[in-house]
């Protein structure tokens, strides 16, 4: 099938960008892709880690061929907090991750724009001397509630010491 053999190339190319970035898959469900990072308690750097990935991905599916004639374009949602992760079930077990944080995150993605990476005031705040964003006002969470929210654009460039 020319779909599953798309997505299945496309999955593995994002699997790498994890490895590469240090952030963990953590599973995908239809057509998410869930990863995480900062598991170690290095919060800053798991978040800035997840924001260079999202960034990579987005550059990925720029570059990707059409399917079906459609060119795929992809929503992404960041939040960073507090989760529970770990194995559940005895048959077709899986690792997941729970918590307000992956809800949020979720929520991040579901209600963003196509190509756009919709972040939180709390991604933003821990990593606003590494990227630069875009604000895009209050946005109503669903089961969550109304939050300020931005828009990732890209990483700040590295300053030389100024001595």
């Amino acid at each position: 099938n020319d779909v599953v053999d798309y997505l299945d190339r496309l999955v593995r190319v994002f699997d790498g960008l994890c490895e590469q970035h240090g952030v963990d898959k953590i599973k995908t469900i239809g057509d998410s892709y869930m990863a995480a990072a900062g598991f170690d308690g290095r919060a800053k750097e798991g978040a800035v880690a997840v924001g260079r990935l999202a960034l990579a991905m987005l550059e990925v599916i720029g570059r990707q061929p059409p399917l079906g004639g459609r060119q795929l374009r992809m929503r992404i949602g960041i939040h960073c907090g507090p989760a529970t992760a770990g194995v559940i079930g005895d048959t077709r077990f899986s690792y997941d991750v729970w918590g307000d944080a992956v809800n949020t995150a979720s929520r991040m993605e579901s209600s963003g724009e196509p190509d756009r990476i919709h972040v939180s005031a709390a991604f933003r705040a821990l990593t606003a001397d590494r990227f630069e964003f875009e604000e895009r006002g209050t946005t109503e969470l669903k089961g969550i509630g109304v939050l300020q929210t931005y828009f990732l654009l890209r990483e700040t460039p590295a300053r030389l010491p100024s001595w």
